[in-house]
């Protein structure tokens, strides 16, 4: 965490600031260790506090040793903020643009002697590169759903329930050591499956359906995504096409993931190969995302990110195909890229499954 912190300090420093709130939970946690849902920091070239009422005292003194903990319930945050902000001549003062509300800016201004400065993604971009503490939990995590997959094979039957089958996916992953979802679990079935983001439903499992289930879940306060495809009943031709055609669509795209490639040359390996099968009007999203502390983070593998990837990172492979009133198909894997490549994560089985 000190490590963190320092590379803050350097950055306020480079901005012109003399100190910076930190207000989003998920950036709060990262820099502090702090897992209450109130809080906020405030780091300067001297200082590194954290405060919060009365509720959390106890909770922040275990989570955040490196902190000067504050409880601000009987003066008051405004007033603990300004005096800290008078005793060091802090003159301006950073705050997470994307975070605060308008309302909390003009507080903020009326209440604090200090010239509020907006920030932009300061934390995140520290965020992107993920150390070896941080890979073992996304890891973990990734191996939990994978075992949860391996899992449901045997609950699914015709007759199955969408939601019954979200709920056992669910109930399994926090079974087996996570903490949370990272996601409200995506299992869709039948026409339902070409909505990319379908939400469960009473929809019984009947035979010639595509069953599409999106789930992930927390450990260690790091996520993981997954996503896997099958036919319930016997597959067709037309299933074997689309499926295969996904299916080939992601092995390519991870064979050509490489450190400093741009997210839109990355996307355009997956989205030509479907394009080229005649079903490049269903691939409708991008073809993965960050993960780490949250389940969706920048940068993006999608057809307008000129972000360049480096080792470290860690991005989902997902490309799909959706057929309005037929149904549809998405593959996703977890990786770390690497120094020449990438380290998948998940490692269930992706051949076409038939239940």
């Amino acid at each position: 965490m000190n490590e963190r912190v320092q590379k803050i300090r350097e950055s306020i420093i480079e901005f012109g600031l003399d100190g910076i709130l930190i207000q989003n939970p998920v950036n709060r946690r990262y820099l502090s260790g702090f897992s209450g849902s109130a809080g906020v920091l405030y780091i300067s070239k001297e200082s590194s506090v954290l405060l919060t009422d009365f509720r959390y005292i106890e909770q922040a003194k275990k989570q955040a040793p490196n902190f000067k903990i504050i409880n601000h319930t009987t003066h008051g945050f405004y007033k603990e903020i300004n005096d800290l902000i008078k005793k060091e001549n802090i003159n301006f003062l950073g705050f997470e643009a994307h975070t605060i509300s308008y309302k909390e800016y003009v507080e903020y201004t009326k209440s604090l002697t200090a010239a509020m400065k907006p920030t932009y993604h300061l934390i995140e971009s520290l965020r992107m590169i993920k150390d070896e503490t941080e890979i073992s939990a996304i890891r973990q995590a990734a191996h939990i759903a994978d075992k949860a997959f391996s899992h449901i094979l045997s609950y699914l039957r015709i007759g199955a329930v969408e939601r019954d089958i979200a709920l056992e996916l669910e109930y399994f992953m926090k079974k087996n050591g996570a903490s949370d979802l990272s996601f409200a679990t995506i299992v869709a079935s039948g026409a339902f499956s070409s909505i990319p983001h379908a939400v469960p439903t009473d929809k019984k499992l009947e035979n010639g359906d595509f069953l599409v289930m999106d789930f992930g879940c927390i450990y260690k306060g790091y996520c993981c995504d997954m996503t896997r495809t099958v036919v319930i009943g016997k597959a067709t031709d037309k299933h074997k096409e689309i499926y295969n055609t996904v299916l080939t669509a992601q092995k390519l795209a991870l064979e050509g993931i490489k450190p400093l490639k741009t997210g839109k040359e990355m996307d355009k390996i997956a989205r030509e190969y479907i394009k080229s099968r005649g079903y490049g009007e269903y691939f409708g999203h991008g073809l993965g995302h960050c993960v780490g502390m949250e389940v969706h983070e920048n940068p993006r593998l999608s057809i307008n990110e000129e972000a360049k990837f480096y080792p470290g990172m860690i991005v989902t492979v997902e490309p799909g195909i959706y057929i309005p009133g037929f149904g549809g198909v998405r593959i996703e894997d977890l990786v770390v890229i690497t120094e020449d490549g990438i380290d998948n994560l998940t490692i269930s089985h992706k051949e076409l499954i038939e239940i």
